[in-house]
């Protein structure tokens, strides 16, 4: 491991916040909790298995989609690119664009999940040991600080995968594309996944598959307050369950309370009715078209959009047309 070109940057929230964000949101008529404290160190390695599932198409599509353009991509993207990954997770479609990009001058994967982002990082820094990796500890969804590499940039990129853009409402995810304009900069380039509206069938396997991973996933992060927040969530009193909302063209991943009961929460309490429960995550589909508006709206423009052949996902290269 070359500890040269491994430099940790940690900017994470800390307890009393954390405790303050889950208690805003479980106190609102439709409870929620949002979808970064599903990304512990455990939720972080049960999403990697998700991943691997037979029903989970985005990861293999997507993976697909780079891999069957990677040339058309990177030159596309050009040289001496910073390459910025917001929600990096393990790293592996990042290493499939940095193995083709030219000459990328450093890797900054950002992640919340302080042990999964290391784990990941150490990896990517014996894979490639000329290249700077400079991992950030943060909540991409808030702004965070860049950190200013050994070489010379020629551009920002940002590489945003697994459609991940569709965890945020419409308003949350423009304010987080003008965001990321406003890190790459005039100019700059947001590679991102984005999946695609299709049969809900299909939708609702991929977010409840028959192994059970997807609600251990979901489940754990009850797990997480209990270790981190001191609550007394009783897991065996919850099920996960995924929905398709036609109406907002997103799955809902929902935590279900099988029965009236009370849980505490960093000392406060909180009230559950049978069959109520906590909006954990929303993933929404987009068309083509709808996603070039938001985009829009962000200050960017379509450069380039790759699509698998039974169009169940794109990868799309966007620019900062400096117009936020």
């Amino acid at each position: 491991m070359n500890d040269g070109t491994l430099e940790l940057h940690d900017l994470r929230l800390g307890l009393r916040e954390m405790a303050q964000d889950v208690l805003h949101g479980l106190r609102q008529p439709q409870k929620w909790i949002s979808p970064m404290y599903l990304y512990d160190t455990r939720g972080s390695q049960l999403f990697d298995q998700i991943c691997a599932l037979p029903e989970y198409y985005p990861t293999r599509t997507e993976t697909g989609i780079l891999h069957d353009n990677a040339g058309d991509i990177s030159q596309a993207m050009g040289p001496d690119l910073m390459l910025v990954e917001p929600g990096s997770g393990s790293g592996e479609k990042a290493r499939l664009l940095l193995d083709v990009l030219e000459s990328p001058a450093a890797f900054v994967p950002v992640e919340i999940s302080h042990d999964h982002l290391m784990l990941s990082a150490h990896a990517l820094n014996e894979a490639f040991p000329d290249l700077e990796v400079l991992p950030v500890c943060a909540d991409f969804s808030r702004p965070f600080e860049l950190p200013v590499p050994h070489h010379p940039v020629q551009r920002t990129a940002m590489f945003f995968p697994g459609s991940t853009i569709g965890n945020f409402e419409r308003g949350d995810a423009v304010d987080l594309l003008k965001n990321f304009c406003g890190v790459v900069g005039d100019g700059g380039e947001l590679l991102i996944g984005v999946d695609l509206r299709k049969d809900p069938d299909i939708l609702v396997r991929a977010y409840d598959d028959a192994e059970g991973v997807t609600a251990a996933f979901n489940l754990n992060v009850l797990h997480r307050l209990n270790e981190e927040l001191g609550a007394d969530f009783d897991l065996d009193t919850f099920q996960h369950r995924a929905v398709w909302n036609d109406s907002e063209s997103r799955i809902e991943m929902h935590l279900v309370s099988t029965r009236d009961q009370s849980v505490t929460v960093s000392g406060q309490r909180v009230d559950f009715t049978q069959n109520e429960y906590i909006h954990t995550e929303s993933s929404h589909k987009f068309s083509l078209e709808s996603f070039e508006e938001l985009a829009g709206e962000a200050g960017f423009v379509v450069d380039r959009v790759w699509t698998d052949t039974g169009t169940l996902f794109s990868v799309q290269l966007l620019r900062c047309s400096g117009g936020t």
